[in-house]
């Protein structure tokens, strides 16, 4: 509902259908709430708005914000407390202060960019600044119809110049963190007892033939909650 105001479609009435009926709907059915802060979408103002709505009835708080140029969104995200700002591919030095200083995830979408043909993040500059970084594919068949972590995870080793061990870390520990499921009983993303058994196992030699040999299919064996699946 938070994407986009339907064509002739007055916006704030759409803002006042989304933050009231809308989130009444489905707030007993989900998670998160997230909302697509960018020019032409929904501003400053009216994301706050569905944002602070969506915190009152206790939903957790997602944001896409600074894709298409600089914006507000992850200065939105990081004063609401969002668990991730996502795209994030056009950030001021100010942005990456803010994160790097909060717990909101920057969750970036190389897939996205290149299939958009926008800048890749930035993340040399998140990473040393000390921001969470997360790696998500944004599987849509709108501007990112892939499923393919591993091609994520090369396009960040290989254009984005993370190590692979920041990428992999990114896409397992970085995508946890963003749904708040990194710790605790259940945990995902994180290999230590008490966690979900979910393990992929590579046929290569280190973590480092994920961008060494891009496209190349590297599988060995999957777990999934300790069933071996693959």
């Amino acid at each position: 509902g938070a994407h986009i105001v339907p064509p002739d479609t007055n916006a704030d009435d759409y803002v006042k259908l989304v933050s009231g009926p809308m989130l009444d709907a489905v707030a007993p059915h989900v998670r998160w709430a997230d909302v697509f802060c960018e020019q032409g979408a929904f501003d400053e103002a009216q994301s706050r708005t569905i944002l602070k709505a969506a915190a009152a009835r206790g939903l957790g708080l997602r944001v896409h914000g600074n894709q298409l140029g600089p914006g507000p969104g992850v200065a939105l995200a990081v004063e609401l407390g969002a668990a991730s700002v996502d795209h994030c591919t056009h950030l001021t030095k100010s942005d990456v202060d803010m994160l790097a200083a909060s717990d909101t995830v920057a969750t970036l979408l190389p897939a996205c960019d290149l299939s958009t043909r926008q800048p890749l993040p930035d993340a040399r500059a998140l990473l040393d600044a000390g921001a969470t970084v997360a790696l998500a594919t944004n599987c849509n068949p709108g501007s990112s119809y892939t499923s393919s972590m591993a091609y994520c995870v090369a396009t960040a080793v290989l254009q984005m110049r993370m190590s692979a061990a920041e990428a992999v870390r990114a896409a397992t520990w970085g995508g946890a963190r963003a749904l708040r499921r990194e710790s605790g009983d259940g945990a995902v993303g994180v290999l230590r007892p008490g966690s979900r058994a979910e393990v992929h196992v590579l046929n290569a030699p280190s973590i480092t033939h994920l961008a060494y040999r891009p496209g190349v299919p590297l599988t060995h064996a999957v777990w999934r909650a300790g069933l071996k699946v693959a």
